[in-house]
This record gives structure tokens, C-alpha cells and sequence, in this order.
């Protein structure tokens, strides 16, 4: 590449692939700084985004159409390993405990994944929770720990999978079990005993989030 690429260069590449990977179109400068924002970016204003927009136009790595949407433009110009790392938002707290944590809509962040990690058929179908106890460490799933689930929809087969329930608006992690007639049971796989099963019915108002795939540990992290 001919010239390196600054921080905030690389940020918006990033931010517009994301975005398309995402399902959500080809973006506008307006819609990238309003993104930006939203992850908590308050000083990337529309003026400062379409400054480093018009920048990248320059380097020829992205080009805008008649309505003004972006599109990224494939060369040997891109950065090398661009396209490996994926962005994944990360949703609040889940309990791995009693189900305590409330299961939020707001995205209180994002996580930078290798595609060497995890391949997902669909990268917007993935989201993390952040552990909250030691209720899945015979999972390997320790408190604190990041963990990646996949979205499914309602007639997935949910047996035997370890998931993210929300129950009555609450999130937990658990393993998924059909008990039959009409019993769900969401149970613990933890070597502290004081944890116990949670006994649901399907009538129940709950929901599956998203099916395990993958646990980030944080154990060498200081939080």
C-alpha cells in the first residue's frame, strides 16, 4: 500500500463493512457518523467523517454512488487483514447464576473477533453477553467471560444446546433440556452446588436468544 492509513482511516473502513456484512445496505457518510455515535463516539461528527471519507475517495479504497451511498473498493490498497476481523455487539450481562441480569436491547459495546476464530455463515446473527457467575465453568464458561451466541429462529431444535434464555425479561446462560409434557428445564453445569435447575413451561413468557458458539475467556484481563 502506498501510504499507510491513520486510526481513524481504518476506523470507518471497518465501520463501513460492518455495516454491509450486517444486512444493512450500503451506507451514507451521515449514517456511518450517526453509527459511530451510537457506539458512544461522540466526537465523530458528520463534517469530521466525511473528511476522512473524502480522504479514503482519494486513496481509491471507497467510492459513493448518485445517492451518495458508500461502497468499498477491492484492491491492494485495502489494508491487509482488514477483512479477517469482524466486529460483534456485545448485549448487556447475562447471569450464570440465578436469572438476576436484565436481558437489554441496547448495545453496550463491540467485540474485534478473527474470522480464524469463529466463521459464522452470517455474521449479524452472532451477538455476546458478558458472564456474570460461575454457574457454566464445567462448560468452560468462567465470570467475566465473553460469550459469542448465534440467533436461531423459533423452530430451531434448542435441545441439548447450552443458550441464553430470557425469562420474564430476565438473561441466563444455561443448557436447554425438553423434559416432556410441556417442561423445559435449564440447567447448570457448575462445580459450585449451591447452583439448581430453572423449570419452565413452553406456554412460559420466555425466549431462546441465541445458541452457544463460542466462550472468550477474560481470565488474564484486568477488568
Amino acid at each position: 500500500m502506498e501510504k499507510e492509513l491513520t486510526h481513524k482511516q481504518n476506523l470507518i473502513l471497518e465501520t463501513i463493512r460492518e455495516v454491509i456484512d450486517g444486512g444493512q445496505g450500503n451506507p451514507t457518510t451521515y449514517k456511518i457518523a450517526k453509527y459511530l455515535q451510537k457506539k458512544g463516539m461522540k466526537d465523530e461528527s458528520v463534517k469530521s467523517v466525511s473528511q476522512v471519507i473524502e480522504s479514503l475517495e482519494k486513496k481509491d479504497l471507497v467510492k459513493r454512488d448518485v445517492f451518495r451511498k458508500l461502497y468499498l473498493v477491492e484492491n491492494e490498497n485495502m489494508p491487509a487483514g482488514l477483512e479477517g476481523v469482524f466486529q460483534v455487539p456485545v448485549y448487556g450481562l447475562a447471569s450464570a447464576g440465578d436469572a438476576l441480569a436484565f436481558a437489554e436491547d441496547n448495545i453496550d459495546g463491540y467485540l474485534q473477533i478473527s474470522e480464524s476464530l469463529i466463521r459464522p455463515s452470517a455474521k449479524a446473527q452472532l451477538f455476546a453477553v458478558k458472564t456474570l457467575g460461575d454457574s457454566m465453568d464445567k462448560e468452560g464458561i468462567g465470570d467475566g467471560d465473553y460469550v459469542i451466541f448465534e440467533k436461531k429462529d423459533a423452530d430451531f431444535d434448542f435441545d441439548g444446546k447450552i443458550v441464553v434464555a430470557i425469562v420474564n425479561g430476565l438473561a441466563t446462560i444455561k443448557r436447554y433440556r425438553k423434559l416432556g409434557n410441556g417442561v423445559i428445564g435449564l440447567f447448570p453445569s457448575s462445580t459450585n452446588s449451591f447452583h439448581q435447575p430453572i423449570y419452565i413451561h413452553e406456554s412460559d413468557s420466555f425466549m431462546i436468544a441465541g445458541v452457544f458458539k463460542k466462550v472468550l475467556p477474560v481470565k488474564f484481563v484486568s477488568l
